[in-house]
């Protein structure tokens, strides 16, 4: 029997080599690249376990569950952290980071979130990156929920570190990820003691055996059909122009936010300001008396495929999170994600206006 999933041909260095060069036009970095084998789980923590230890002195912005989970590797391989909480519903700026530094100093070390998909925020990368370099710290960027919704520009911004995911804007597979690696980061990491060796988290091994090589041999087996899922991914992404599928994620952003507002039934934006508003999804606070996860699981039980979901842990109760990213930055799941919560709120004796909120979306889309 065969397939068009299996009996493929082995997946050459060359072809390798190309998909990363991909990812490198998609961020314009001139830095290293590297595709990883894994969700993108695996280059977050291998990069913090490979570039911070003991000595480190790390600043660690925390805008949602990603950060305090940086947080505890950071201090796991060692670090000395200093955390920076920052409500959910609004961004870090470069003057709070400016504060950090000059209450300590000390710090070499910056972890950052660019944008939450969680909670729905965005953060300004590239003004929170000048007060880094002034620093003079390593620059760590988790974005893999923004690229392909807002522009991510590791050279421009100084970071040295930006991990990437496929499966949110770029529409792509979850199971293949990537970072960009500047040279003082390689030179971070081979001067720790403590960076992951003869590991799956080793940074390092891949460059010695893969990138200082030539990418002529591939270390192991890759995973064959995310590869190739990658690949077309970024051929889509490039085809379409990146300016036109973030411009879509923009739009869809402003029209469920809009729409949502003109709803009613006591919905509100998560995020109180637009500016902090994250393009790859929008979270919503439910009204007082109303749990949202029972809100989504009513909505959803009228069209499960809708990117409906409640927020996670304790925001269970209180956030929506409409995921329009990828093949969901559309009008039609825009306009059916809030016809589906307003006939929800509704069922709840919920004033709603559907017919208002279908206009506003459409006239904020444009």
């Amino acid at each position: 029997m065969t397939h068009p999933f299996l009996d493929l041909p082995p997946l050459s260095a060359e072809r390798f080599a190309a998909i990363e060069d991909g990812v490198a036009r998609l961020l314009d970095t001139r830095q290293d690249v590297l595709i990883t084998q894994g969700e993108a789980l695996l280059p977050l923590e291998g990069a913090i376990r490979a570039a911070a230890g003991p000595g480190t002195v790390a600043l660690n912005v925390i805008t949602g569950p990603y950060g305090q989970t940086f947080g505890n590797w950071l201090r796991d391989a060692g670090a000395t952290v200093h955390d920076l909480p920052v409500p959910f519903h609004t961004a870090a700026t470069a003057e709070q980071i400016r504060e950090a530094f000059a209450e300590h100093p000390e710090i070499d070390f910056v972890s950052l979130v660019h944008a939450e998909a969680a909670t729905g925020n965005t953060n300004p990368v590239a003004e929170i990156g000048e007060a880094v370099r002034a620093q003079g710290a390593l620059f760590y960027l988790d974005a893999v929920a923004s690229v392909g919704a807002e522009p991510v520009l590791p050279d421009a911004w100084g970071v040295d570190l930006c991990v990437i995911g496929a499966q949110k804007a770029m529409g792509g597979p979850a199971g293949v990820s990537a970072i960009s690696v500047s040279e003082r980061a390689w030179t971070r990491m081979a001067a720790n003691p403590n960076a992951p060796r003869r590991s799956y988290l080793s940074l390092l091994d891949w460059k010695e055996r893969w990138i200082d090589a030539g990418r002529t041999a591939l270390p192991h087996a890759p995973a064959q059909l995310e590869m190739l899922a990658l690949e077309a991914c970024l051929e889509r992404i490039e085809s379409a122009g990146l300016q036109t599928v973030m411009a879509r994620h923009r739009r869809a952003a402003l029209a469920t936010r809009a729409g949502a507002v003109a709803l009613g039934g006591g919905l509100e934006p998560y995020v109180y300001e637009e500016r902090d508003a994250a393009p790859v999804a929008t979270t919503l606070r439910v009204p007082s008396g109303v749990a949202a996860s029972d809100l989504v699981a009513r909505a959803l039980a009228t069209d499960p495929t809708l990117p409906l979901a409640a927020g996670g842990g304790a925001l269970a109760k209180e956030m929506i999170r409409v995921n329009h990213y990828g093949p969901d930055a559309t009008p039609g799941a825009v306009q059916n994600s809030l016809a589906a919560l307003g006939a929800a709120l509704a069922e709840q004796g919920l004033p709603v206006d559907p017919a208002a909120a279908r206009r506003a979306a459409e006239l904020a889309w444009g």
